[in-house]
């Protein structure tokens, strides 16, 4: 008898670690649900996948809007398939000095990288719950764990990310579903980062090998923290390069 194929949703699948989860799953044997705002921007991803013999689907879906996150999960239970593995992989990674850290840039951070966690979350656990199984991921950062000059709205986002994966884990765990918060340490290999090191004055081409952190990497921790055993779960993995100093 085949075994039923998994369904996967990734809430924040962008050009780089989303689509890299995606790939990896796709490769496994998963289903994969893309969301985004403007899902159209998938568009490339889905055929990638499919033309790899994979299955993927794209949503628009604002994770800062609750309506639109219920909506996102209610289709993809009814049309697509159970969800057995969802990811918050949503940024906001800005960086103002204090005084000039606007109201709307502190909110929007909050509501982008905190309050959409929150909403994933939830109504993952809503579907995963009666079923008593499955796994709720979030995507974290170095801001996850301390906060830095310039970074008050990411980091308290951020912290607050992390508190909420603590709490579910706690609340949901002993019900049979999974809550992992994975802290990637690191620059990332991105056209956002690369940027950042060249304004800085520095030359990412001239960079050590595996100085940054490939996306791939973040979507293999992924595939290993999904297919752990329910007597080994992890709630939390940092993952840095190997010269990262921390």
């Amino acid at each position: 008898m085949a075994l039923q194929r998994q369904t996967c949703l990734i809430i924040g699948a962008g050009d780089y670690i989303g689509a890299a989860i995606a790939k990896r799953f796709a490769a496994g044997g998963f289903t994969v649900c893309l969301g985004r705002r403007g899902g159209e921007k998938n568009a490339p991803l889905v055929a990638e996948i499919e033309a790899a013999g994979g299955t993927a689907y794209s949503f628009s879906v604002d994770a800062r809007e609750e309506e639109q996150v219920v909506s996102c999960l209610e289709t993809i239970e009814e049309e697509v398939g159970q969800l057995d593995l969802v990811i918050f992989n949503v940024g906001g990674n800005v960086s103002f000095p204090l005084i000039d850290t606007t109201e709307r840039v502190f909110r929007k951070v909050w509501m982008m990288a905190c309050l959409g966690g929150f909403l994933t979350g939830r109504e993952a656990a809503k579907h995963m719950l009666p079923r008593g199984k499955g796994s709720i991921f979030f995507t974290g950062a170095t801001a996850s764990m301390r906060g830095g000059a310039g970074f008050s709205a990411f980091a308290s986002a951020k912290f607050g990310l992390r508190a909420l994966a603590q709490s579910m884990a706690r609340e949901l765990g002993p019900q049979g579903i999974h809550v992992a918060h994975l802290v990637i340490d690191s620059g990332v290999d991105t056209e956002f980062v690369r940027a950042r090191i060249t304004q800085a004055g520095g030359d990412p081409e001239t960079l050590p090998p595996d100085t940054l952190m490939r996306p791939e990497s973040v979507a293999d921790a992924y595939w290993q923290l999904h297919h752990q055993a329910r007597d080994g779960w992890t709630h939390e993995l940092d993952l840095r390069p190997f010269a990262e100093k921390f």
